[in-house]
């Protein structure tokens, strides 16, 4: 597995990996707008040229949101999701951030589990930030010293 940024070669796949993943995924278009974003940074998880998985941010004054990360389901299970936010963190403390927020469904135990493993400590809750199905969203962060 190879992680890198992402390019517009990749945004078809990671729109597709977003409706594959999502009720509410982002369009393509969506996805290839933030190419052009000096606040955003995506990273892909390329395996044999395949996006196997993405995740993206958003940096406003050294504070970092994590808007999005996934797997293709034929790839889970493998380290992926943890390569990916790993890379993300140390790339981020190269450009400055000092810490990731994000958010994640109460329901959700796998994703949970990774943040709780990677030192993410959750710091509020947002009452139905979800949609497709209505649900709460835990916010999630992380800090570190740069």
């Amino acid at each position: 597995m190879t992680i890198t940024k992402m390019d517009s070669t990749h945004v078809p796949q990671v729109a597709e990996l977003e409706k594959l993943c999502f009720s509410t995924p982002w369009s393509q278009q969506s996805v290839a707008s933030e190419l052009d974003n000096p606040l955003s940074l995506w990273l892909v998880a390329l395996e044999n040229g395949q996006v196997a998985g993405y995740i993206g941010s958003q940096t406003v004054m050294g504070e970092t949101d994590m808007m999005n990360v996934a797997v293709h389901p034929d790839h889970r299970r493998r380290g992926i999701a943890e390569g990916l936010i790993c890379a993300l963190e140390e790339r981020l403390k190269e450009q400055g951030s000092r810490c990731l927020t994000l958010e994640v469904r109460a329901s959700n135990l796998p994703a949970r589990r990774l943040y709780e493993k990677l030192d993410f400590q959750v710091i509020g809750n947002r009452r139905n930030y979800y949609r497709n199905p209505k649900e709460d969203g835990l916010i999630l962060r992380k800090e570190w010293e740069i």
